[in-house]
């Protein structure tokens, strides 16, 4: 159980499990689980179910396109952050120029369409993963015909999605849903990072449901942490999450308005610029110029606002932890889907470790041969 209470008892969840499409290595699972709320994840990528498999988390190595609720009856909340390449402005755009496409496949599966159809459909699109943004909606959609709605549905994406989030948002008013949509800044909410994430939360038979509430200053460039609304905490550094006694300089990957030569720039006294899956090809330097070591495993993780111990397995782990959700920011996130009081210091602090969690021991519904184990 939380260690929280809730402003309004008769409005809030007590989840059984959680069911994660696109789980990822974790992100929106760690923060779960350090909540006390057991969790149960789908994950098609080999690497991130290394990374799951080595934390304890209960997995599911597939394709969410092959499961649907009843393959999980005990799940009573819905969660999921699909594949966000083709909608993020750093990829070729496909999820951006579909968004239309998008926006009438959301019509067809309201309208109840024969999957087969829609799937037909789907397959021609310029990018599969594109369509993967509609599979929680299913999700929901199923549940509900079945007459087992999820209890409250949490979703997240890059900013670019926010228009399918709003789409979603009427239908499920429709169904008796309370329900709230926006773009998050994570440095608002403690994570020493800029990066901006479209969430959408929903709770059923609620009066109504808000997004977290901010519990930092946002960061402006050249802007002192100190100056802003004194009722928030400042904005939290590289410097204070990671164990380097010497300030340092991130030098991006990436070039500043398409210039390779201009690569963007961050202090370790300022937040981290969004984490990538290239964030081992930034270099750092001293203050004078002395190449440094790059960041490790764990720091970059710590970057995410994973545990420090976070057991990092398989291949590719900067594109595990650059697609991670970050769990501060999911923590805060849960705790208002769910109808909770924000996370406590003490919840927020159970992030800085993982092996001492104590973990639910959760039985899929689903064949062994399927799990990851």
């Amino acid at each position: 159980m939380p260690d929280q209470t809730a402003t309004n008892p008769g409005d809030q969840v007590q989840p059984t499990q959680i069911v994660d499409l696109f789980a990822g290595p974790g992100g929106l699972d760690v923060a779960a689980e350090k909540l006390g709320v057991a969790t149960v994840g789908i994950e098609w990528d080999g690497a991130a179910c290394m990374t799951r498999r080595a934390a304890g988390l209960a997995t599911i190595e597939g394709d969410v396109r092959d499961y649907g609720p009843s393959d999980f009856p005990d799940a009573d909340v819905l969660a999921g952050g699909p594949p966000c390449q083709t909608f993020t402005v750093a990829g070729g755009g496909a999820g951006r120029r579909a968004l239309d496409d998008v926006l009438a496949f959301i019509k067809r599966l309201v309208a109840r369409e024969p999957r087969d159809q829609i799937d037909h459909d789907l397959a021609k699109m310029e990018d599969e993963r594109t369509g993967l943004v509609l599979e929680p909606l299913r999700w929901a959609l199923e549940a509900i015909d079945s007459n087992k709605p999820y209890r409250a549905i949490v979703l997240e994406q890059v900013p670019a999605v926010l228009p399918v989030w709003e789409a979603y948002e009427e239908i499920l008013k429709a169904e008796g849903y309370a329900t709230d949509s926006g773009i998050l800044r994570t440095e608002e909410y403690g994570v020493p990072q800029t990066r901006k994430r479209a969430v959408l939360i929903a709770r059923k038979d609620a009066e109504k449901v808000s997004l977290p509430e901010v519990t930092h200053r946002p960061y402006r460039k050249g802007v002192d942490r100190e100056i802003g609304d004194s009722r928030l905490d400042p904005w939290v550094s590289m410097g204070e999450v990671l164990n380097r006694s010497y300030p340092f300089l991130v030098i991006s990957n990436y070039g500043t308005g398409g210039d390779p030569k201009a690569r963007g720039r961050r202090g370790s006294w300022e937040p981290s610029a969004t984490v990538t899956g290239k964030i081992f090809r930034n270099r750092l330097v001293s203050k004078i110029g002395e190449e440094l070591e790059r960041f490790t495993f764990s720091e970059a993780g710590r970057l995410q606002t994973f545990p420090h111990d976070y057991p990092w397995s398989g291949n590719d782990i900067g594109q595990q932890i650059g697609n991670a959700v970050p769990p501060r920011l999911a923590m805060h996130v849960l705790s208002a889907a769910f109808g909770w009081d924000p996370p406590s210091d003490v919840a927020l602090q159970k992030l800085e470790i993982w092996a001492t969690q104590e973990r639910h021991g959760i039985e899929s519904q689903v064949s062994a041969e399927a799990a990851c184990v």
